[in-house]
């Protein structure tokens, strides 16, 4: 198999935990908020259990069909797919590798702008992005209400510690330029 994705890695980890059908596996995802940092469609989450099933990774544990409905297949993870999974996990805890965010480009090329029109667009940034704090934090609180382990909860602190920076650079810049420390005519 290639490279495990990002997307097969979360059906993984939601099958380490108990077999599961594709649609709960998507309620899981959207439940755990994994669809927030893994890009899920339907099609792309059926495509990646297909290809898991091929290479092994997981298995067919029971089929059932209601009435006229198109049947439903269970899968659970193999030994195999644990330590493929453990692998990845391995890799990419170690690796760093480039990004290239939207957001930075931006900021390498602001200067194409006026320089009120950058403002306003950063202090718009930096509402939506307390918005998208706001929003992390009550999904934290969510998530320990329901008594999910600390371990469940550190890509939501990765989440806000870069949502954190993000808002203090854009408030930042946008006061930087307001106030003549940052400049380009």
């Amino acid at each position: 198999m290639r490279t495990l994705t990002s997307l097969g890695l979360a059906v993984l980890r939601l099958l380490d935990a108990q077999p599961q059908h594709p649609y709960e596996l998507r309620q899981q995802m959207r439940e755990q908020g994994l669809d927030r940092i893994v890009k899920v469609t339907h099609g792309a989450l059926y495509h990646t259990v297909e290809t898991l099933a091929k290479a092994e990774l997981i298995k067919p544990t029971e089929t059932t069909r209601e009435g006229k409905r198109p049947e439903r297949t269970v899968y659970a993870i193999t030994g195999t797919g644990r330590e493929v999974a453990r692998d990845r996990l391995r890799e990419l805890l170690v690796t760093v590798t480039p990004e290239y965010p939207p957001y930075r480009t931006a900021l390498a090329f602001m200067g194409m702008l006026p320089q009120k029109d950058a403002v306003d667009l950063l202090d718009r940034r930096a509402i939506a992005l307390d918005g998208e704090l706001a929003a992390l934090q009550t999904g934290h609180d969510a998530a320990i209400k329901q008594g999910l382990p600390a371990i469940a909860l550190v890509e939501l602190q990765h989440m806000q510690a870069h949502v954190r920076a993000d808002v203090e650079l854009t408030k930042a810049l946008a006061d930087d330029i307001r106030e003549g420390r940052l400049t380009w005519q």
